[in-house]
């Protein structure tokens, strides 16, 4: 609902905005998505000022993310007592779509570049992470082959996976990560390039390291994933 509603504030505004990523990919598989995060064409600058900056958190907006908090009192329960303590009230993430420049330290981009969806999708890490959808229109839009990629259970990096890892090289166990918690199969090109540049992870922090491994020893298929 709150990510219906600042897509409509956007749209209402004159731009464009999409549910995309994470909350996509898990729809389309069935589960129930943790999170909604809404990808514009507005600028992080524009974003602010539809919404308000006292409603709004720039926590990422060197790379087009603005946190936009709910209206206030919309989450407010009739029904609880006003003492009743409630949980604190978490932002939804607003990027920008944008390019990447040069990953020069392995890990984020040096510049980024403000753009529209396409470009925005070809940016991402793997095809079942590339997808939007469309609340006004019910689709699903798809750039990268992501929706057959889900039907099909593989997990495959968008374009060539070399430059995709070594772009960022946490990628490599976040694929590892993904085909675990899913039960997918990795594609062939993109596990010999995990295979091939392993070593690179060494540039990861070890914080980053267990959080993707303790993630994938939980998992359903958690044996797999350590194989």
């Amino acid at each position: 609902k709150e990510a219906r509603r600042i897509i409509s504030r956007l749209r209402k505004a004159g731009f464009v905005a999409y549910l995309a990523g994470g909350c996509v990919r898990d729809a389309l598989l069935g589960k129930h998505p943790k999170d909604y995060d809404v990808a514009t064409d507005a600028t992080p600058d524009s974003v602010r000022q539809v919404f308000g900056r006292s409603r709004t958190l720039a926590f990422g907006a060197s790379f087009g993310v603005i946190g936009v908090l709910p209206e206030r009192g919309q989450f407010r329960d009739s029904n609880q007592p006003p003492d009743c303590k409630r949980q604190p009230v978490q932002p939804t993430e607003v990027a920008t779509f944008r390019s990447d420049g040069t990953y020069s330290d392995g890990r984020r981009p040096d510049s980024v570049h403000f753009g529209h969806a396409r470009e925005d999708a070809l940016r991402r890490d793997f095809t079942i992470n590339g997808l939007f959808y469309d609340p006004a229109s019910d689709q699903v839009i798809d750039f990268v082959g992501g929706e057959t990629d889900l039907r099909e259970g593989i997990l495959r990096t968008i374009g060539n996976p070399l430059e995709r890892f070594g772009e960022d090289k946490l990628r490599m166990l976040r694929a590892v990560r993904f085909a675990t918690t899913l039960g997918f199969r990795i594609d062939d090109s993109t596990g010999r390039a995990i295979v091939e540049h392993a070593d690179d992870i060494a540039v990861v922090s070890g914080e980053r390291i267990g959080a993707e491994m303790r993630r994938v020893l939980v998992a359903q298929y958690g044996v797999t994933g350590l194989r």
